[in-house]
């Protein structure tokens, strides 16, 4: 019988995505400059590390570890080797009326795999998630999916603890830094994963539109091509 192997690509290690993620929260990413989780997930959904950047796991907000793992589980889920999908590209589609309306619904989350475990191992390399499937959607800023220098599709990550703009400029400032982006095409503008800041009166003008958390966190996004640009394969 014939096999399909999805992990193509070796993800970091907990310290480098450690290292990632306290470097880029120390910089202004349009929030409030709160402590961040970040959770890697292989092809299959499978946690591959989990981490924070304060001083110990009661430095974060402790209900964005499990939808870090979350963002992570539907930017992977979603996305494909030829388009990636941003977990901020799905909060128009899942409104009423949205084409993927009920979406966040699917795929719920195994309670069992996010909340289990010996506490004291949260956040360090014996997390109790890694290793397992966590599943789970969710449709604002902070999942992104990650392919490597080959355009492989290896996985993604998920960022989580303050607005859910500045999620998901430190998640792309994250991947950035891992060298996972070599995005090949998405819904944005500039046809990427990027946040689509488009929404007037409620309505997404593409349909992929995310709500502004501030300004600052706007201006950041969209300076991304410059500022942090998607690499080609």
């Amino acid at each position: 019988m014939m096999t399909t192997e999805l992990n193509m690509g070796t993800l970091p290690s907990h310290a480098e995505l450690k290292q990632a993620l306290t470097a880029v929260v120390q910089e202004k990413n349009g929030g409030f400059g709160l402590n961040m989780w970040a959770t890697l997930v292989d092809r299959d959904g499978v946690v591959k590390a989990v981490a924070f950047s304060g001083d110990n796991r009661g430095e974060q907000w402790p209900g964005s570890r499990v939808i870090s793992a979350q963002k992570a589980n539907t930017a992977n889920a979603f996305s494909l080797p030829g388009l990636s999908l941003s977990t901020a590209n799905l909060f128009s589609a899942v409104q009423p009326g949205g084409s993927l309306y009920g979406l966040q619904h699917s795929n719920p989350v195994d309670t069992n795999a996010a909340y289990g475990g010996d506490s004291n191992h949260i956040g360090t390399e014996q997390d109790p998630m890694v290793g397992k499937k966590v599943g789970g959607v969710n449709v604002f800023g902070g999942g992104l999916a990650l392919y490597n220098a080959d355009g492989v599709l290896v996985g993604a990550i998920g960022v989580s603890g303050d607005s859910s703009c500045a999620d998901h400029n430190i998640a792309w400032k994250v991947r950035h830094q891992l060298n996972l982006n070599y995005v090949p095409a998405g819904v944005s503008p500039n046809q990427d994963d990027n946040i689509v800041y488009d929404i007037t009166d409620g309505t997404s003008a593409s349909g992929w539109g995310h709500p502004v958390c501030a300004p600052e966190a706007v201006e950041i996004a969209e300076n991304f091509s410059s500022t942090h640009p998607i690499k080609k394969s």
